[in-house]
Parts: structure tokens; sequence; C-alpha cells
């Protein structure tokens, strides 16, 4: 028998680049290879296993649920989400279904408590996507609507704030492949980088730089911040009053949303604390409550105030009286400071009493840790879908009527009311590197639905794809537990031939 002829250079077909690669180089996209003349994918297929040692040690395990239903005897499901036996098969490391004609490239069969299961596997090419971030700080990150940028490109925007949260809205097909060339290059980068939890740094319009990563504290202006608020100024002020009544005359918790005054505050009022003479500038909201006090910042509570007097004005000299003790402090605890007045009735620093401290410290406490969370957002579009079923529509169907369950990697998916498969799901609870690209530019990112068999081949499914899970899971796969939080995220590849998948 002749000696098998090895192409120069074989055409990948996974995503619309169509790459010509030579033997032992990877594609454009870092993913696919080719290996003595076969298209292989570089990352191997990943699998979730939930160790039933764990489980019996009553270890936090986190566990994919599936939505089943009873057995096939008629009997209820018993209530375990944990399945500790159950191997759940992740599209990470799966491969695509593009050009879009052929089944998904895992569809896995496996009987779970009685009920035969399926899970349909994908790595979808996502160009409707981006990420939503969670900033959890007391610092001010830019306007709502600025736009954020990297390398000067811009990359998405300042979105509303939440309590104690700046969000952002980072991607989408506008900065992928509506704009510049550069522009989507570096969209697609920041989202990648994004999505597999390493750091990213990213400037704001009239606003600071600032360094991103899912799981991890942000870093604004080179410093990285530590809590954020427990509530804004007047909130501080109603759940500490009582702690301050009888110590303080008066305080100010100095806020850019809400910055609250205890004598005028009705907490206050209740505790008999008396008025101060204090005047303070901004925008009165109703008694104790002020807006505006300053202008948003990275200083005292979001302001852009570095000495808190700045926000006073000349106490009242018919109330005021020598002596009056003032606490001023932000609304993490973070920047306080202790005033007494003096004859002339002006603020004068003094070192704050023990009592006070531990007020302050009160405060910190109850302020929860600084932190980023990053939240991939798809939609999965009809070409995904026909990977699924012939009749893609029946699909989003079976979705809406929660027959199949969604899941990104193995972490369950939040999926948008209205039309088609939208989903989000946090990075965090995916395994680690489980999302990649294609030069398009698009993000490549994972997505399985898992139904009833019998559900499955009703809507259409490809059922001469159907494999068992003991053929699927051999010594290439990528076994996890659950999530592998604690891995170092990389965003290289260490170009490991795994023959997942042979397109």
């Amino acid at each position: 028998m002749a000696d098998r002829v090895i192409p120069e250079k074989i055409r990948c077909d996974a995503c619309p680049v169509m790459c010509y690669i030579a033997d032992g180089k990877p594609g454009a996209c870092d993913r696919y290879a080719n290996h003595g003349g076969d298209l292989v994918r570089l990352d191997p297929l990943t699998i979730i296993e939930i160790a039933q040692a764990k489980v019996a040690q009553g270890q936090d395990v986190r566990a994919v649920p599936f939505l089943g239903g009873g057995d096939r005897d008629g009997t209820e499901w018993d209530g375990d989400l944990l399945h500790a036996k159950r191997s759940f098969v992740t599209a990470v490391g799966a491969g695509t279904t593009y050009p879009d004609y052929k089944p998904a490239p895992f569809i896995v069969s496996q009987d779970v408590a009685g009920v035969d299961m399926v899970t349909v596997v994908t790595e979808g090419i996502f160009s409707y996507c981006g990420v939503k971030v969670k900033i959890d700080t007391d610092r001010h990150l830019g306007d709502e609507r600025a736009t954020v940028r990297v390398q000067g490109e811009p990359i998405g925007h300042v979105m509303t704030s939440e309590y104690g949260s700046k969000m952002l809205s980072l991607g989408g097909v506008e900065h992928l492949t509506g704009g510049t060339k550069k522009e989507g290059r570096v969209t697609c980068d920041a989202l990648l980088k994004l999505c597999n939890r390493e750091p990213l740094e990213v400037q704001i319009d009239d606003g600071p730089d600032v360094v991103i990563q899912a799981g991890k504290a942000p870093i604004v202006n080179g410093v990285e911040e530590k809590l954020m608020r427990v509530g804004c100024g007047s909130a501080a002020i109603g759940m500490f009053a009582a702690q301050w009544a009888d110590k303080v005359d008066e305080v100010v918790v100095v806020d850019d949303h809400i910055t609250g005054i205890l004598s005028e505050h009705q907490a206050g009022k209740m505790l008999d604390v008396p008025p101060t003479g204090i005047r303070i500038n901004g925008r009165r909201s109703t008694p104790g409550r002020y807006f505006q006090v300053a202008q948003p910042g990275t200083g005292w509570g979001g302001t852009n105030i570095d000495d808190p007097l700045t926000i006073l004005k000349d106490f009242d000299s018919a109330k005021a009286w020598p002596g009056l003790s003032l606490l001023m402090v932000s609304t993490t605890g973070e920047q306080h400071a202790y005033y007494e007045l003096d004859n002339d009735l002006k603020p004068v620093a003094r070192d704050m009493p023990e009592l006070l401290q531990l007020s302050v410290a009160r405060i910190a406490e109850n302020c929860e840790p600084s932190l980023c969370s990053v939240l991939f957002m798809g939609g999965a579009g009809g070409s995904l879908r026909s990977g699924v079923t012939e009749n893609p529509v029946r699909l989003t169907n079976s979705v809406k009527a929660s027959l199949t369950y969604v899941s990104c990697g193995g972490a369950e998916a939040y999926v948008w009311p209205g039309g088609g498969i939208t989903v989000m799901a946090d990075v965090m609870d995916m395994p680690s590197n489980a999302f990649g690209y294609v030069p398009t530019p698009a993000l490549v990112a994972p997505i399985e639905f898992t139904m009833r068999l019998s559900d499955y081949e009703a809507l259409g499914g490809h059922m001469e794809a159907v494999q068992k899970l003991e053929n699927v899971i051999t010594d290439d796969v990528r076994k996890v537990d659950q999530i592998d939080r604690n891995s170092n995220p990389t965003s290289s590849h260490n170009f490991r031939w795994t023959h997942n998948r042979a397109l």
C-alpha cells in the first residue's frame, strides 16, 4: 500500500476565514492546526466531573443541574441537583458547526436517574456578543454613555450606575464589525481577555484608567480598590445613627449620590439629635439628604473632593456653638476626619476619639470587597441552532418552553425573554480558557443545550449524530471539577495535539 501523501497545506473550514495551514502550524485563531494532514482542535474537549468524595465530605461543589423531570416509571425527581456520578460534556474544545450545514460537533447521550438525556455542544461563532462588566467601587468611573477605549479604540461605553457598582457595556457587533479594522481587532482581543479572566486596562473618556479582571478588585488610576459602599450617605446615617447620637454632635456622610446629615435626617430627629447649624453645599432633597454636594470623581464618597470641608458653608451662629464635634466620613469609611468648632465656629481638625474610630471601622466592616464581575452575553443565531436541529425555530421554542436547558461551558446561562436565544453567563462559573476567537473578528464561546432524548427527537434533532457518553470520554479529554477557578488563566496555547474532532 502506498504511503499516504501529506499535503503541504490544508484548508480549515471551521470559520469563514478559511485559513490554509501548513503541517505543524496553527491557523490564525490558534484553535485549529494541521497535524500530519489532519485538521485538529488544539484545545481538548472539556468534561465536568463532580467527585463523589467531595459530595460525601460536604464540600461546596457547584453542579450543573439538568432539566429532566421524572423517571421512566413515572416517579417524581427526588430533588438531587448534584448528580455526583454524572459527567457533563461542555462545548469547550468541541469545535464549531461552520459552514453550518452539519450537526453540532458532539451530541452526547447518557442515562440520568433513569431518564435518557442528550447534551448538544457547540463552540458558537458570535459576532453579536459582548460583555457586561459590574465594578463594585465607590469611585466615579465616567459619565453615563462615556466611551470606553483600549489602545485609543472605542470598545464600549459606561452604563447606568447601580447601587455601589459601576456598569460597563463592552463589545457588540457595531464595535466588532461596524467600525475600522483596528477597532474590530482591538475589541475582539479585549473581549477574549475579559472572558478568559485575564486583566484588561481600559481608558474611559473624561474618566480614569481602570484595570478590569473577573474575580479581582479593579485598579483605578494605579490604585487597587478595596471596598464598595454599604449604602448611600443617607442610608449610612440611618444605619449607624444610634451609634453616633450620644458620641458626636454632628455627622456628615459624604457621597456622590446622597450626602447625609445626622442632625437633619429623620433618624437623627427620632434620636433627639439637636440642630447644629450646619449648612452644606448641594441641592437639598429631603431633610438631611443632599444631592450634588460636589462633582463625581475618585475622592471622598465618589466625589472629586479631597478636603471634605469644601462642601461646608459657614455654620449658623444662632444654632452652632464652640466645641461642637463633627465627624465627616465617606460611604466606605476609608476616608474620615474629626473636627471641633473654634470660637469663630470654624472646624478645626482634631484626633478622632476611639469610640468614633470604632464606628468608622463598623462602616468599613459592613462594606463588601470591591470586585469586577464579567458576564458574557451573546445571541445564538440560526446557523448555530441548525447544528442542533434541522428546524432551528423548534430549538428556540423548546428553550422558551423550559424543555431545553441552556448552559455556557457548564455555567448556568440566563436566557433573555423575547425572540431568539440571547444568553448571559458569568465567566467565573466557566472553565478557564473557555473562549476563543476567529479573525473575522468574532468571539468563539461554548454553548450547550441539554434535554430529554425524546424531546430532542421531537424537535427534529440530528439523531444520527447522537453518541454515547462513554464513547466521548477518552484519554484526550480535559476533566475539571466543575469550575477550575483557581487555575492560572493564560491566553497562550500549549499546542497539545488532540483528536477531538477532525473536520
